[in-house]
């Protein structure tokens, strides 16, 4: 890979940390330099050096990086602590470590940092069909959401005083084989067979496949229009909760039932177990604008949604050939 242009990516073990190391390996364009957190995560055949989004101090050598990919994150805490203490911990991973790692990054001579931030920043949910846009004032509403905003305010203050380029994208929920947390959870549902009250769930949510995610990330590597810009980015292509786990389910095989349960009593339940947080996730909408996206850089998904869910959830199955005790 020598005279390739080199790009350190940060969470290489995780899920899109890993993918884009995959994809920067595959494309033999530039050479990936893996971000990880012990010397156990270490990735065969791609150099690697530590590095842990909680000790800001222990920065990586990055003088011969071009680029930096930023796709650690803190993305949970413990549930049990309060709002003021979960925000100090957000801010602590991805404020001050984010900023600390950027500004070495510019000190060192990175040409261009892209940070993988979350659209949560634009809000939670939107209404009347109206998406969100990449101009849209923020409006963040839980800890993680404010601590990507600011982030990215931290990063274009740094673009200003600097010459490193900052490029910030704004994915919805992203999915692909390997997703963890709830849609892990929403495919362990559907497997067991479980009836569900979703069956009649009429909202719009956009989401991500990791393939499309990757391949915007990667796009914005060279380009020379994404400096400075904000791009949003789903798979171009709205769901319903009701259709996504229909579609799901056929690729399964599972014979799930759907139950048509009202959307306001599907909310009002929820709110009463002080599960309110999970209803607004599976009745609202969240529906993303990536025209812009598309426009400056000439951007498409290359994976349909439809097919995108289709290999989630057919990797799922192959994992569940021995049985599944869990």
């Amino acid at each position: 890979m020598t005279g390739m242009s080199k790009v350190f990516v940060t969470g290489a073990s995780g899920f899109v940390g890993g993918a884009i190391v995959a994809r920067l390996v595959e494309d033999a364009v530039d050479e990936p330099v893996a971000g990880i957190r012990s010397v156990q995560s270490v990735i065969s055949s791609v150099q690697s050096r530590q590095y842990d989004l909680d000790t800001p101090l222990s920065l990586p050598m990055l003088d011969d990086i071009d680029t930096v990919i930023h796709a650690a994150a803190r993305v949970h805490v413990m549930a049990a602590e309060d709002p003021q203490s979960a925000l100090a911990a957000f801010r602590q991973s991805n404020v001050e470590g984010t900023l600390a790692l950027a500004r070495h990054a510019a000190h060192s001579g990175v040409r261009r940092f892209i940070f993988v931030s979350s659209i949560k920043v634009n809000g939670e949910q939107t209404q009347n069909g109206t998406a969100f846009a990449a101009r849209d004032v923020p409006a963040p509403e839980d800890a993680y959401g404010l601590s990507k905003l600011e982030a990215e305010t931290g990063l274009r203050e740094l673009a200003g005083r600097t010459s490193m380029d900052i490029v910030i994208v704004r994915p919805p929920l992203v999915y692909g084989p390997g997703v963890k947390a709830n849609f892990e959870s929403m495919l362990a549902w559907l497997i067991r067979g479980w009836p569900l009250p979703l069956g009649a769930v009429d909202n719009r949510r956009s989401l991500v496949g990791l393939d499309n995610l990757v391949d915007l990330i990667v796009t914005c590597i060279h380009h020379p229009l994404a400096a400075g810009r904000v791009f949003l980015v789903s798979d171009g292509e709205d769901i319903s909760t009701t259709r996504l786990l229909r579609v799901l389910a056929k690729a399964l095989g599972s014979k799930t039932v759907l139950l048509p349960v009202p959307m306001g009593l599907l909310k009002a339940a929820t709110m009463l177990i002080g599960r309110g947080k999970v209803g607004q996730r599976l009745c609202g909408s969240l529906q993303v604008d990536i025209r812009e996206t598309r426009e400056v850089l000439g951007w498409a998904p290359m994976v349909s949604l439809k097919e995108g869910l289709r290999r989630t959830a057919r990797a799922r199955k192959q994992r569940i050939r021995k049985p599944d005790f869990t």
